[in-house]
């Protein structure tokens, strides 16, 4: 599959003009198609619900645009809660999925009405401590442990997470809840991470489904919902296949109407928590090249770095580089793209086939829309970029400033040092 940007090079000089590189560009076009995609891949399970992870995204803006489409928000923190609370979500609109949870987070969570899922057996008297009580409604998360495989494919390793309780675990901490006055349960686990493969949604369905029916029988705890989360990946190499959602919702169908329907649980509202999937392929890094090198091997320097995205310094990720205006020019150069960091995985590309770049040139790293911006960080006092959304008529908004010096220097407010930090920051 060839990967073709959805931004242009005369756009993005156009947007240059406005906004510097580098910044993060959004395809409103594309994020409503697939949101519509998904909503159409479940419409046969009346209560389905999307919970976006804000952690992938958290721009308020583009969880307006997923809000049209009846999407909620999976938050895992405080500030996530907030934003959750701006944008408008209601009660049932935010899945708060947090683990190793301060008290304070769980009473905000409270304010909020969020579903709360809880990641640990010794999470309930916790909880209960923190707000005093048990909600009415509330979700456990599960993890059966051991390989998870597809055929003989490992896909992920659940034993070595963090995350959810064991099949013992969840059979007592639903009749702890039960007995404190849960009414209302759900299910939730996260198995495999960026699943390419349309099978991984219906066997995870499958796993959680089978636990579903022997929790009601045994316990009698009416389950509401069965949440997937999240684990359907993107094609981040062009040689890789995407997921078809419409054929992933039919596998599920499939698998509900084997488990759940025969057991009298035709009414269990599933649930998705869908970050990378919504997004990833709709957001790109654009940056400019301004240096090159030739040492040992030929280096290109970008005016971006590994704060804008550390998906290839952090786990040696892959993500395509398209140097815009030299779409069909021929791959003959190999390079290594490089950030300003004084780290030496500060590296987009290694040994990359690319078309020949100048300084000047501008590249789109693709699939940067989500676990992009929102993993940046300030290391070497490197500044946060802006988010900039392409909108559907060709016009572009400015969804978030890029940062300042001013910004960076902000918490030293309680120092008597402050008013020089920003004397040139101004």
């Amino acid at each position: 599959m060839k990967k073709v940007p959805f931004v242009t090079k005369e756009k993005i000089e156009e947007i240059v003009q406005e906004y510097p590189t580098p910044f993060h560009i959004y395809d409103e076009k594309g994020i409503r198609a697939n949101a519509q995609a998904l909503k159409d891949a479940f419409s046969w399970n009346k209560g389905f619900k999307e919970f976006f992870a804000v952690k992938a995204t958290p721009n308020p803006y583009i969880i307006n645009i997923l809000q049209e489409y009846g999407c909620g928000c999976d938050c895992s923190s405080m500030t996530e809660l907030m934003m959750a609370k701006a944008v408008g979500c209601q009660w049932g609109d935010i899945m708060f999925s947090s683990n190793d949870t301060p008290a304070e987070e769980y009473k905000y969570a409270k304010e909020v009405n969020a579903i709360i899922n809880l990641d640990d057996i010794t999470h309930i008297d916790y909880l209960e401590n923190a707000i005093g009580e048990i909600p009415e409604t509330i979700s456990c998360r599960y993890n059966p442990g051991g390989l998870f495989k597809i055929s003989n494919d490992i896909m992920d390793n659940p034993g070595d997470a963090k995350y959810g309780m064991t099949t013992e675990q969840i059979f007592e901490a639903f009749k702890i809840l039960k007995a404190k006055g849960a009414k209302e349960f759900g299910i939730h686990a996260f198995l495999a991470s960026n699943t390419v493969t349309n099978e991984y949604y219906p066997m995870l369905a499958k796993v959680l489904f089978e636990v579903a029916v022997k929790l009601q029988k045994e316990t009698g705890a009416h389950i509401k919902f069965i949440n997937l989360s999240g684990g359907i990946g993107i094609p981040y190499r062009p040689d890789q296949e995407p997921n078809d959602i419409k054929v992933i919702g039919e596998g599920v169908r499939k698998v509900y109407e084997e488990v759940l329907v025969p057991a009298g649980m035709g009414d269990v509202a599933i649930y998705t928590e869908l970050g990378r999937f919504m997004l990833a392929p709709y957001g790109g890094l654009v940056t400019k090249a301004i240096h090159e090198k030739h040492t040992h091997k030929e280096y290109i320097g970008v005016d971006a770095c590994a704060v804008n995205l550390m998906r290839p310094a952090m786990y040696g990720a892959y993500h395509h580089i398209t140097v815009l205006g030299k779409e069909d020019a021929p791959c003959d150069y190999t390079y290594d793209v490089t950030g300003s960091l004084c780290e030496n995985n500060d590296k987009f590309a290694i040994d990359r086939q690319l078309p020949k770049i100048d300084k000047g040139d501008y590249l789109f790293i693709h699939d940067a829309g989500a676990h992009g911006f929102a993993m940046g960080y300030n290391y070497n006092g490197k500044l946060k970029s802006s988010e900039i959304l392409l909108k559907e008529d060709g016009s572009y908004q400015l969804i978030r400033r890029a940062e300042t010096a001013k910004d960076y220097f902000a918490t030293f407010d309680c120092l008597p040092i402050y008013n020089k930090l920003i004397e040139d920051a101004k």
